[in-house]
């Protein structure tokens, strides 16, 4: 993977991450990012304030709409396939139970990006 392909794979981690954290609960956020590995988990709280969360936009428009705006500018880019291969890299980090928990507490339409499929390969 080069330099640039390395940048655009973390960036991407960033932001799905931030978008995933602001929609959970204080306590759930906090229970993901325990089992998060060191490096992820700086990126996952990284500019948190938890007084703001979860933010009221619980659509998946909203969801997917964030992690575009990260790529502004940058042709071919699809937010649902970075969403999709950003929830792969965490379930293979995170036990199947946190996972669950995570998926309950999203609303059903973020949740559906958690199936097995990733039509990017970002990571």
């Amino acid at each position: 993977m080069g330099g640039k392909d390395r940048q655009r794979a973390y960036h991407a981690l960033r932001v799905v991450l931030h978008a995933l954290r602001d929609r959970l609960s204080v306590e759930q956020a906090a229970a993901l990012g325990a089992q998060l590995p060191m490096l992820i988990r700086g990126f996952y709280y990284e500019g948190w304030h938890p007084t703001g969360t979860p933010v009221k936009e619980r659509k998946r428009e909203d969801f997917l709409a964030h992690i575009a705006a990260a790529f502004r500018g940058e042709p071919g880019i699809d937010a649902e396939d970075i969403a999709r291969a950003v929830f792969q890299v965490i379930a293979k980090h995170v036990t199947p139970g946190e996972i669950k928990h995570v998926k309950i507490a999203l609303p059903g339409e973020i949740r559906s990006l958690w199936s097995e499929e990733s039509h990017a390969l970002w990571f």
